[in-house]
């Protein structure tokens, strides 16, 4: 794809999202010398800032999700180096750590449903480790007396998340990306292909190529052809945060059950998690999250009532319909989407960003990424785009191949990132999709974005 710009002042790429997959693109497409833009009223927030940071892709397999696992496993791979890049480019600690996950199992019942796992964990040739009741304290004994045993997978790791977005948003404004703390009210389509954004207020944004990374909220940006809405829903996730002795961290390692997971940092700070809700665009954090929470992880590593609680945040994970990213062009000319990451945004930011990258510089798609297209949920014929200008709207084109330069303009002014995330929204999306009613189902199901 090319994304030359056709005139001075107008971008390579505007990038429609600011969490760790919009400024993982930003960077790397930056650092392969184009012009990026990212737009983002709340950079670092939403699901970014909400995740525990697990980067456990043999722990977090699922049945019928192999595909997903081979593009999991060379994420995984390349985190160590990409960690180390990023900390010396931007000068901040991301806190990484290859400290491992213990899956591990409350009574008889949950014993089998971990046989099970291990089996299929083997089965696909990971890297698992059976381990009795005994075994499971030795290696962390703050363990419930009553664990029957557990599953260790000793190449799971974590990063601590809101470092990686404080040292993404560094890294991206040394790379000179420009930032626009603004709303986007709509992707401009013309002539069969995307030709920037729209701000709340009207002012455009040029660019060669537009990447939609926002997140649960990709599919609720207006402009894009109906048949190519990234069909991306929230799902959402309660975590608590809580702190204790730097000196005497409460685990070494990730700690699961089947309900609930506890991520500790090894400073005295430790992340549990997470609800699974399919409830519409709401955060609200519940009594009932929060008491469910608490409880599942008391059954494992009942000194976790001795911390302090220090914070309360929900989440909205990015599903899709095959819990599957969606990474790569459209279908559009001049659009690529990089959203749907589901349970795994964090640990993808490193195999996603350098994908889209490579295609924003004029290479193919790489094959990594090439079953994840968003392509696989198109309708067989494309729907005619509405184009959006900056004073009305008319009836365009449909999608061609990605090729070529834009018409610009620059009348956005753009401003340094910011130090830390701010609250609100993306873009402007309105309200959003109504909310279910009914309470939240506490599961181990995954990290947030």
């Amino acid at each position: 794809m090319s994304t030359g710009a056709a005139r001075a002042g107008a971008s390579d790429v505007v990038i429609v999202g600011a969490g760790v997959i919009g400024l993982g693109i930003a960077w790397r497409a930056a650092q392969s010398g184009l012009g990026v833009t990212v737009v983002d009223s709340a950079s670092g927030r939403g699901a970014s800032w909400a995740a525990a940071g697990m980067l456990a892709p043999v722990t977090e397999v699922h049945y019928g999700e192999q595909a997903l696992l081979e593009l999991n496993l060379a994420a995984a791979v390349r985190w160590r180096a990409f960690a180390a890049e990023l900390e010396q480019y931007a000068a901040r600690p991301v806190g990484y750590r290859r400290c491992g996950t213990l899956t591990v199992a409350r009574d008889t019942d949950d014993n089998a449903a971990l046989e099970d796992l291990f089996a299929f964990q083997r089965g696909l040739g990971l890297d698992v480790e059976r381990l009795r009741a005994r075994e499971c304290r030795q290696l962390e004994p703050g363990l419930a007396p009553g664990i029957r045993g557990g599953v260790l997978a000793a190449g799971d790791h974590q990063v601590d998340n809101r470092s990686l977005v404080t040292a993404l948003l560094a890294a991206c404004e040394r790379a000179g990306v420009r930032y626009l703390a603004r709303k986007v009210a709509a992707v401009r389509v013309e002539h069969d292909r995307a030709l920037g954004v729209l701000l709340a207020g009207g002012e455009p944004v040029d660019a060669g190529a537009v990447v939609i990374a926002a997140g649960c909220w990709s599919g609720t940006i207006p402009g894009l052809p109906p048949g190519l809405v990234p069909p991306v829903r929230p799902v959402k996730g309660q975590l608590l945060h809580l702190r204790g002795p730097g000196e005497a961290p409460l685990c070494q390692r990730n700690v699961r059950g089947l309900e609930v997971y506890v991520v500790s940092r090894g400073d005295g700070r430790v992340v549990v998690g997470a609800t699974v809700e399919e409830h519409g665009f709401d955060t609200t954090v519940t009594a009932g999250g929060v008491h469910d929470l608490l409880r599942a992880a008391v059954e494992l590593l009942p000194e976790i009532t001795e911390l302090e609680l220090t914070e309360t945040v929900a989440g909205l994970r990015p599903g899709s319909p095959d819990n599957a990213p969606l990474i790569g062009p459209s279908g559009l000319d001049g659009l690529l989407i990089a959203s749907g990451h589901y349970r795994n945004g964090i640990l993808l930011v490193p195999v996603t960003a350098e994908g889209v990258a490579t295609i924003l510089a004029g290479n193919p798609v790489p094959d990594l990424i090439a079953p994840f297209s968003p392509t696989r949920f198109a309708p067989p014929m494309a729907v005619a785009p509405t184009v959006h200008h900056a004073g009305g709207a008319t009836q365009g084109g449909v999608a061609g191949a990605p090729h070529g330069a834009h018409a610009g303009g620059d009348p956005a002014r753009g401003g340094p990132f910011p130090a830390a995330p701010d609250p609100g929204g993306p873009f402007d999306r309105g309200a959003g999709p109504g909310a279910e009613r009914g309470g939240p189902r506490v599961g181990a199901g995954g990290g947030l974005e």
